[in-house]
């Protein structure tokens, strides 16, 4: 019997319309989703090059790798030199500009974790130009080079660890003996800067202060002393939101709140000149916060970065920051409208390695080679 008067060869038409609906030949039909083929043994780099191909986020990785060679081709360009134009930062002094600047944010658990050794290679290798990062990115910088962090559980019980004086981050274990022994290496160094404050003047940013606290480090498995020997700025607008913050508080107050004057605005005035001096503008974000909306509001000042990469776990529902997306930022002009954008939504842990071996790792190792044909 048919069910809308209709025969039922008539009924069956319908249906079959409706469930073999015609697909249209758009341009957009172009790549196939393929993965990685084990039966060619395993090639790493041809299974993360695989990645692109895969889909869902996958797609969006091999989308990372390729937006991060454009930016480090780009920087790789020589610069024209022209008289009428400086070669150089305002800040800081000395440092020339690339064709393109490479703006790299990260938060302070990344540092916590085992990036921060990919970190420290990145600045080691001079291939970026500037970084922005949270207190604890700098604080648990230098911790590592006086006592190491350990792997712990992300079930170990809080009562049990803080009654052991463990501080847990995640699944990573932090004794706090690594903020007494902090501690004492700090409070010298204070007391140093705030009497170059007082006898000769000096302004402090955190900028320079985290420059000598690089220096003064002198460990070569440190983000810090690789910034400071490299010349290249951290830049850290919470620096009291921290375990720094505590001890610049216990410095001042054992000085009768006379103590350091850390110019925050100085900072953003270097921060937003290299962005405007920048012939081009990369940014590559790991995390949200402070980090994230610091880099990005630095390149408003140009209208816009003409490459971003994020990841992060964020995500927009709620409207935060932390989890827009690239087009929210093109909206407010800190994102070019044409430029080259995506977002891996992925733990910084687990794809950023892959993402360096397949991008800056690649540049040094290729590097290294030409060298070695010489």
């Amino acid at each position: 019997m048919s069910i809308n008067g209709n025969n039922v060869n008539e009924d069956l038409k319908i249906e079959r319309d409706a469930v073999l609906l015609q697909s249209t030949k758009l341009s957009c039909l172009d790549q196939i989703v393929k993965g990685y083929d084990f039966n060619r043994g395993i090639d790493w780099q041809a299974l993360l090059d695989s990645y692109t191909n895969t889909g869902f986020q996958s797609t969006n990785f091999g989308i990372a790798v390729k937006e991060i060679n454009s930016m480090l081709e780009e920087r790789s360009r020589p610069v024209k030199i022209n008289p009428d134009i400086d070669q150089y930062f305002k800040f800081p002094p000395g440092r020339l500009r690339p064709s393109l600047t490479l703006f790299l944010g990260f938060t302070s658990n990344l540092v916590t974790s085992g990036l921060r050794d990919i970190f420290r290679y990145l600045l080691e290798h001079n291939l970026v130009d500037c970084v922005v990062t949270s207190a604890g990115g700098v604080e648990e910088d230098l911790i590592k080079c006086i006592h190491p962090t350990y792997l712990g559980s992300f079930r170990m019980s809080g009562a049990w660890l803080r009654s052991n004086g463990i501080n847990r981050a995640g699944n990573l274990l932090i004794p706090n003996e690594n903020y007494c022994k902090f501690e004492e290496w700090l409070m010298p160094i204070l007391d140093t800067c705030l009497n170059e404050q007082k006898q000769k003047g000096f302004r402090w940013t955190p900028s320079k202060l985290i420059n000598r606290l690089g220096k003064e480090i002198n460990d070569k498995n440190s983000i810090c002393y690789w910034a400071w020997r490299n010349n290249i700025p951290i830049y850290c607008p919470a620096l009291t939101d921290g375990s720094l913050g505590d001890m610049l508080y216990f410095h001042s107050m054992k000085n009768q709140m006379d103590g350091l004057i850390i110019d925050i605005v100085e900072d953003l005035c270097h921060i937003n000149s290299m962005a405007v001096m920048s012939f081009k503008s990369g940014v590559i974000i790991l995390g949200g916060g402070v980090v994230k909306h610091h880099i990005n509001n630095a390149n408003l000042m140009r209208n816009g970065s003409d490459y971003t990469v994020y990841v992060n776990t964020g995500q927009e529902f709620d409207g935060s920051d932390s989890g827009a997306e690239p087009d929210e930022a093109v909206s407010w002009g800190k994102v070019k409208s044409d430029a080259k954008t995506v977002k891996v939504n992925a733990d910084a842990t687990l794809v950023f390695p892959l993402i360096v071996a397949r991008t800056f790792a690649r540049v040094i190792e290729e590097r290294n080679i030409k060298e070695c044909e010489k």
